[in-house]
């Protein structure tokens, strides 16, 4: 039988009596006041990466680089949290998820206020690097609500946490330009330590202390596992390069948005930049009855779908961003709720080929997203202020164009070792294939 949890965190801080774990006393399941906490803590631990979107202006005044210097904070701190995803979220299989999630959402909080303090750029850049690596902890909060959550909630409850994902993005840019049209740009940090010491105290009277998973398993291990995902399966590789090009052109849309209406003919105010990402927010809460539709599909179809409207989008950018005001109010609903349901039909695509790996294959597509925001944000932020906002939107549309003739290389019922083709036909709803149960079970054991 197993034994009973421990009763403290790092050994010193004690874990809430409910919260402690006991074999004889099964958790409750999740309900939804839990679930959104969780979604709270999600939002707000993800804010922490796109504050400095909206404070470029702010960052060239401060420490005296260009423009297309300080667009570098983006591209470190996008850079750190690849380094993340593929090195500290993996451990949320191999550690206590309680104390990983609260351990790195302390040490965030205080890089957050090590970056609210630095006075030189390199070591602002260098901490925003660290920042963003550690800065992982809702990627083990996520996978831990989908092992837990009762089956028929599941996708319920997981789509109110993607979501908040998106709404932290949004949430950081509005904060920031508010925060910086009438304070020094420093004040955003400080808020910051502050929202994040409140997420670590709801994370700390809310996370069930569940032991560890695969306690057998090495680090080395578990890595080399992902390595074997990455390079072994047709489905995934294909997922993670559409969704590094929609993620690349996602990313240069909101970086080079900041230059576009702070410069002719706009020239909006740092709290009017900012207030664009209200907008943004309407389209995340649309976002959910556009992915309503995917449920029906087979998520090639839902990829297709979303690829093609994305661009439609990014094609109104090109004709019109630097001309009429209306048509970016447009692209952003439409950037928004598009590149959701393309990303959301990828993750479906890539959960069915093992269920035994999904928090790997989850790390692995998460990976590509920000590898994409990583190009994104720098190549984008060159192209913009070289040549223009025309050729800035049309880099992104090329983007995606590219990664819809990637989806169109191999159709959406082929087998899970296919690279092209398209065998298996192609309906369009979705269709359940029993599955051989022992193959799946050698297959996790092979890249455990």
């Amino acid at each position: 039988m197993s034994a009973s949890g421990p009763r403290k965190d790092f050994d010193f801080i004690p874990i809430p009596q409910r919260l402690r774990y006991d074999p004889k006393r099964p958790f409750p399941e999740f309900g939804i006041g839990r679930i959104l906490l969780f979604a709270f803590a999600c939002t707000f631990v993800v804010a922490n990466l796109y504050y400095c979107q909206t404070l470029l202006f702010q960052f060239s005044e401060e420490f005296g680089v260009p423009y297309s210097e300080s667009s570098r904070a983006v591209t470190f701190v996008h850079a750190g949290y690849a380094a993340g995803l593929f090195f500290i979220a993996p451990l949320g299989d191999l550690l206590r998820r309680r104390q990983l999630i609260l351990g790195l959402i302390f040490c965030s909080t205080t890089l957050m206020l090590c970056l609210a303090l630095v006075p030189a750029w390199n070591a602002f850049l260098a901490l925003s690097f660290l920042a963003g690596t550690i800065n992982v902890a809702t990627q083990i909060l996520i996978p831990l609500a989908a092992d837990v959550v009762h089956p028929t909630r599941r996708f319920f409850f997981l789509s109110i946490l993607i979501s908040a994902l998106v709404m932290g993005m949004l949430v950081a840019r509005v904060l920031a330009g508010v925060i910086a049209e009438y304070a020094d740009w420093r004040v955003v940090y400080y808020l910051a330590v502050g929202v994040q010491v409140i997420v670590l105290v709801v994370c700390y009277t809310t996370i069930p202390d569940y032991p560890a998973k695969n306690k057998g398993m090495g680090y080395w291990e578990l890595i080399k596992s992902m390595v074997g995902f990455a390079v072994g399966e047709p489905l995934l590789i294909q997922a993670c390069l559409v969704n590094f090009l929609a993620s690349a052109g996602y990313s240069n849309f909101w970086t080079t948005l900041t230059f576009l209406l702070g410069g002719p003919p706009y020239n909006y105010s740092s709290l009017v930049i900012g207030l664009f990402g209200l907008v943004g927010i309407a389209g995340v809460c649309l976002t959910p009855l556009a992915t309503l539709t995917i449920d029906k599909l087979h998520p090639w179809y839902g990829s297709v779908l979303g690829t093609i409207l994305y661009a439609c989008f990014q094609g109104l950018l090109v004709a019109a961003a630097g001309l009429h005001f209306a048509s970016i109010l447009l692209a952003i609903i439409g950037i928004v709720v598009f590149c959701r349901v393309l990303q959301v039909s990828l993750q479906m695509s890539v959960f069915s080929i093992s269920t035994a790996a999904t928090t790997r294959l989850n790390a692995l597509l998460l990976l590509s997203f920000f590898l994409g925001q990583v190009m994104g944000s720098s190549v984008g932020s060159r192209v913009f202020l070289e040549n223009g906002w025309r050729a800035g939107a049309g880099l992104s549309l090329g983007w995606t164009g590219l990664g819809f003739l990637l989806l169109l290389i191999r159709g959406p019922h082929c087998e899970r070792k296919t690279w092209f083709g398209y065998e298996g036909g192609f309906s369009v709803r979705k269709y359940d294939k029993q599955e051989d149960q022992t193959a799946d079970e050698k297959d996790s054991t092979e890249n455990a």
